[in-house]
């Protein structure tokens, strides 16, 4: 597990391509279970997200611990997890599925945004969803919820692995996300899985433009050896938009 942050150069592999095409990457490495079905975007326009995993868990609350907030309360986990998490990652919120209250608010949320966090991504419920859903922040959850997280929920630790819809998140394990949910890369793996999801991407960008002019399915997808000669044409060409 690692804190260090990704390079450029992964960040932007990761940002082309689509986590369908980064799942696949997963499945020929013998990973199955990387997907994180069910979380949305609050903002449709605010999808792409890249980022190494900081983690916050939470457990069901109880009523002697979890109270309405002071300005005299001690720092708990999730005041660490929104003042600590690190530029350009992923805050990434366990809460064993508990829908009943929001995991984090607007004014939490824009916090996390000026800090220049990545973006959120919880298994549970987020509050003022509204005022979130404007944001050029991408936070993925299951639900809107209004009541507060102190409602049912308890933060305990941070930086320590979660489950997240059924999927292990690892702290600096990769979440990458879009309209589809998240896949999570697993650190050491992050680099090679970025460089050939770009590769993949850009060769079903250019097999996409020859099924639209009507090219048959066999022999372009997957492509044979003279789909894969026209390809590195098309690359040679700077990538026509035309094919």
């Amino acid at each position: 597990m690692t804190s260090a942050p990704l390079s450029a150069e992964t960040i932007k592999n990761f940002m082309y391509a689509s986590t369908a095409t980064v799942s696949m990457q997963m499945l020929k490495r013998g990973f199955r279970n990387t997907a994180v079905s069910g979380v949305r975007p609050l903002n449709p326009k605010a999808t792409r997200m890249v980022g190494p995993a900081y983690t916050l868990r939470y457990v069901p609350g109880r009523e002697d611990l979890d109270k309405p907030p002071s300005p005299n309360d001690p720092p708990h986990a999730q005041n660490k997890a929104i003042e600590e998490t690190p530029e350009g990652h992923v805050l990434v919120i366990g809460t064993e599925g508990n829908l009943r209250s929001g995991t984090l608010g607007d004014i939490l949320a824009l916090r996390l945004k000026v800090r220049g966090v990545a973006g959120v991504l919880s298994d549970g419920g987020m509050r003022d969803t509204p005022v979130i859903g404007n944001f050029d922040f991408p936070v993925y959850c299951v639900a809107a919820a209004a009541p507060p997280s102190m409602n049912h929920l308890h933060p305990v630790e941070v930086q320590t692995p979660v489950g997240i819809c059924g999927v292990a998140v690892y702290p600096g394990d990769v979440i990458v996300a879009d309209g589809d949910g998240a896949i999570v890369v697993p650190r050491h793996l992050a680099d090679e899985v970025a460089r050939d999801s770009f590769e993949q991407e850009r060769l079903e960008k250019f097999v996409a433009i020859r099924v639209g002019q009507g090219k048959p399915i066999k022999g372009t997808y997957p492509p044979n050896d003279e789909t894969k000669k026209l390809y590195q044409d098309w690359i040679k060409a700077g990538e026509p938009a035309g094919g």
